[in-house]
């Protein structure tokens, strides 16, 4: 396939990515919000925010092998999208918590069946000493769609739409979403391959990342917790408008700087990029829990933001390092299967942390986590080749 027509994919996934994530985006921010309407505590909220992540893991592991044996990766991909905008329909009928919790894990399984082959696209459409330039694009493009999406849940809010309204608008985009996939073209040409599954067969140095990023994933728990403690500082008929603001504000810094972050992970290493993404987690994780101005509260979600940009494709781009090129479907889905289910047992634990001993806890508790995987992130060394 051509440069032109490889650089072409990039952009219309990362096309889709934007208006699928203005779609979802729409639903984030005020999903906790919906959560606590419905007689829904910290612990619903961690169950709900971490099974929605976790469920599909097992799903991310098989599609991802999946499209290495097919030598496909596109109608994964569809798939998926086209299910994760039926949940978000189902959405606008949930009239209680345990409904928003099926509907929203059925909405994340099309994620989890839709991911590792994508990102094994994206990885395919670029050479590989410029995989960060490619994720980090693709990330900037997601993450400017959350930022449209997020504003729109603000004015939605403001302009006086239900909850329900508010989810049947997302739906619909996400249907929209569907459309560029008529241009998008398939490159993967590798052989197609069986996986055995076994420990043993995976690159060690691959197995050794993982083991670090699962443990920075139990710090990082699910962003429902940011905005919750951002509505217990704030007070007044405002408290609500103003946390959906500060999401903006955290996707607007992730759109910004996703790309040049992804620049500078393929020009500076991913290693690198990666120990000062997870310490610097461990800061704004920290510093949520003393926080009590809004101010701080400014300051910390550009941080928030900033994080995202310098971990998210960082940390594809060099699970694709790792990984040899005809598994590197299978690959990316076991890192976001393992990911996933890290995230049930990180927003769980957050849900009870916080009810029994408070939201100071929970971010302790998260910022001890990635101060870990940094430190074991500084001291990684590849056993074999050059340093990714």
């Amino acid at each position: 396939m051509s440069d032109a027509k490889t650089g072409r994919n990039i952009l219309l996934l990362g096309l889709v990515s934007l208006l699928n994530d203005i779609s979802s985006e729409i639903i984030q921010p005020v999903l906790p919000l919906f959560i606590a309407s419905l007689g829904g505590g910290t612990l619903a909220v961690g169950l709900v925010g971490g099974f929605s992540e976790g469920l599909p893991s097992l799903i991310k592991l098989f599609s991802g092998c999946w499209s290495d044996r097919m030598g496909r990766r596109k109608p994964l991909v569809v798939g998926g999208y086209a299910l994760s905008a039926l949940g978000k329909i189902l959405l606008a009928a949930a009239e209680s918590w345990l409904a928003v919790f099926l509907a929203k894990s059925l909405e994340r399984c099309g994620k989890g069946l839709r991911s590792g082959p994508r990102d094994a696209m994206i990885s395919e459409s670029v050479a590989p000493g410029g995989r960060g330039r490619g994720f980090g694009l693709h990330r900037a493009m997601d993450s400017t769609g959350a930022v449209i999406g997020s504003l729109l849940a603000y004015s939605l809010w403001q302009m006086g739409f239900s909850y329900s309204s508010i989810f049947l608008v997302a739906g619909v985009l996400a249907l929209l979403a569907l459309l560029p996939f008529a241009k998008v073209k398939e490159s993967y040409s590798a052989p197609k391959c069986e996986y055995s599954w076994r420990l043993s067969d995976i690159p060690p140095d691959l197995l050794r990342f993982l083991a670090i990023a699962c443990l920075f994933a139990l710090g990082n728990f699910s962003y429902m917790f940011f905005i919750l403690r951002a509505q217990g500082i704030f007070s007044g008929a405002q408290a609500t408008a103003s946390a959906l603001l500060l999401y903006a504000l955290f996707n607007s810094t992730y759109a910004l700087l996703a790309l040049p972050a992804g620049i500078w992970s393929d020009r500076m290493g991913r290693k690198n990029v990666l120990a000062m993404g997870y310490a610097l987690f461990a800061l704004t994780a920290l510093c949520f829990s003393l926080v009590k101005s809004s101010a701080g509260l400014i300051i910390l979600f550009a941080l928030y933001g900033l994080v995202y940009a310098l971990v998210d494709g960082s940390e594809r781009a060099f699970v694709s390092d790792l990984s040899p090129p005809g598994l590197r479907g299978s690959a990316l889905g076991l890192y976001s299967g393992a990911l996933g289910l890290a995230a049930i047992a990180s927003s769980l634990l957050a849900g009870a942390v916080w009810q029994w001993w408070g939201p100071e806890a929970t971010f302790f508790l998260g910022a001890g986590a990635a101060g870990t995987a940094a430190v074991g992130m500084m001291v990684w060394r590849k056993r074999s080749g050059t340093q990714p």
